[in-house]
């Protein structure tokens, strides 16, 4: 694997002073052998000229979070990332690469979880390149190679679990940051072979498809219900036993088993029902 190294560079603003001489000497070297009538000083002139020509592809400049990547002939030669003013060999040539962070915005794509569900699911990853090397020569066009591998990332990782699920089971829906953590995982492990560094990676979108969508609502729906009513029969029952307890401790009415067998179902009617009590004001007595 192709690791980064770093090479040595001119100042520019030196070589520029020393370009400008060359220019100068070049130039009044071309005007004496013309004004004498001499070749003597014309070759070394026009040769003087011709290297100042070729020496100013030699120049180049560094923005901050960028570095340029040097070769010679197709042989990788170094990196540099010292912002500035640059001169190198006017033979290199120069790569510039970013090492901003960027942002990746994924396109939804419709995949099956776990129990082959069709889901909608996209994602963002920040990302920047970390080497240099890596980026140009292991892998072909590496901001196509992270695009490529995210999407198989994300299909992967939405195959491997559930949209949602029983409480307390990973699921897409449910445990997101574990999610996006085991995300992250696997796209730095893909991505390091281009010399990328993973910065954040999370799902954006996350929606059953349309196709399933309508009925997968109902089911959440119908789930929901259950559960309250689980609460609502829980908490009844509860006050039914705290209210003949009550009853009984205080001595207040003696019930039989059978008047505590209506009390009970009464109470349970009033306190399970989706509607208001309609209380009916008995004047006589409980036994008749």
């Amino acid at each position: 694997m192709q690791t980064e190294k770093k090479i040595a560079t001119a100042q520019g603003g030196a070589m520029l002073v020393v370009e400008i001489l060359m220019f100068a000497i070049g130039i009044a070297l071309i005007i004496v052998s013309i004004a004498r009538e001499s070749f003597a000083l014309l070759i070394p002139g026009i040769g003087l000229l011709l290297l100042a020509l070729l020496c100013l592809s030699g120049f180049f400049v560094i923005q901050p979070n960028e570095a340029a990547v040097l070769l010679l002939f197709g042989e990788y030669k170094g990196s540099t990332r010292r912002t500035g003013f640059h001169f190198a060999n006017p033979f290199f040539s120069k790569k510039k690469i970013s090492l901003r962070a960027r942002n990746l915005n994924g396109e939804r794509l419709k995949v099956n979880d776990k129990l082959g569900n069709p889901v909608e699911i996209a994602i963002v990853v920040v990302w920047r390149v970390t080497n240099t090397a890596q980026a140009l020569f292991e892998v072909d066009h590496y901001e196509e190679y992270v695009h490529i591998q995210s999407e198989s990332a994300v299909r992967h990782l939405a195959s491997a679990f559930c949209y949602d699920g029983e409480e307390g089971e990973v699921t897409l829906r449910g445990a997101t940051d574990e999610i996006n953590e085991r995300l992250q995982a696997e796209l730095e492990e893909r991505l390091h072979r281009a010399g990328v560094d993973v910065i954040e990676a999370r799902i954006s979108h996350l929606a059953y498809a349309s196709e399933i969508a309508g009925a997968m609502l109902q089911r959440q729906q119908a789930t929901a219900v259950v559960a309250a009513r689980q609460k609502i029969v829980e908490g009844a029952v509860g006050m039914v036993e705290m209210a003949l307890n009550e009853l009984s401790a205080k001595d207040l009415v003696q019930l039989s088993e059978e008047n505590k067998a209506t009390m009970v179902s009464n109470l349970l009617v009033v306190l399970c029902s989706e509607h208001a009590a309609q209380p009916v004001v008995n004047t006589g007595s409980l036994h008749q």
